[in-house]
């Protein structure tokens, strides 16, 4: 499991610092009618949503990503169906993906711009202090538009760690539920069991 969250951290951030450094902010691409490349930060949560305080957002995503792994490796002692160790990983290397924008992204990068691409800096000289950089989006899915060329779905724009989050949730809520709903149900059967004694 920890190649797949490896590769996924891989494959995504190594997309992300192509797009940081080779377009400029909301600069897009079309590779088809249905699909472009385009260039956009989020600053909060997805779909660009700032209900909190972005240290708060990623002391709790840490903190998740610290309690998925910890399920993870409670999956792997208790010899869970692979499909489902999967399904976790990719839940776990896409949150993983995003905090790694929040903490780092800040100090190695000069702020971008639609009139200027960013640039790697030294250390700490980026455009943010550590917790507080942006997530890089750049896959975008306008599926259907009316005939003004306005789209009507599908207008958020994401990333491959997000991707792998959505998809992971849809196939476990599809095809690993009842996997899901007994991890769960011993955990609370366990726990119930201790209250008892």
């Amino acid at each position: 499991m920890a190649g797949i969250i490896m590769l996924i951290v891989l494959l995504d951030q190594a997309l992300k610092f192509y797009i940081k450094l080779h377009f400029h902010l909301g600069e897009s691409v079309q590779i088809f009618p249905w699909w472009q490349i385009c260039f956009i930060e989020n600053n909060g949560m997805a779909f660009g949503i700032e209900w909190f305080d972005k240290l708060f957002l990623t002391l709790f995503r840490i903190v998740a990503v610290g309690l998925l792994v910890w399920y993870m490796v409670d999956l792997i002692r208790k010899q869970a169906r692979t499909g489902y160790l999967v399904m976790i990983a990719l839940v776990t290397a896409g949150a993983l993906g995003n905090i790694r924008d929040f903490m780092f992204y800040g100090l190695v990068f000069s702020d971008s711009s639609a009139f200027e691409v960013a640039k790697l800096v030294p250390f700490g000289e980026g455009y943010a202090p550590f917790f507080y950089g942006k997530v890089v989006d750049m896959l975008y899915f306008p599926l259907i538009t009316n005939s003004a060329g306005e789209v009507l779905f599908f207008r958020p724009v994401f990333n491959l760690a997000d991707s792998a989050i959505t998809v992971a949730v849809i196939l476990i809520l599809l095809f690993y539920r009842k996997d899901l709903n007994d991890t769960l149900s011993k955990d609370s059967a366990k726990d119930k069991t201790k209250i008892e004694e």
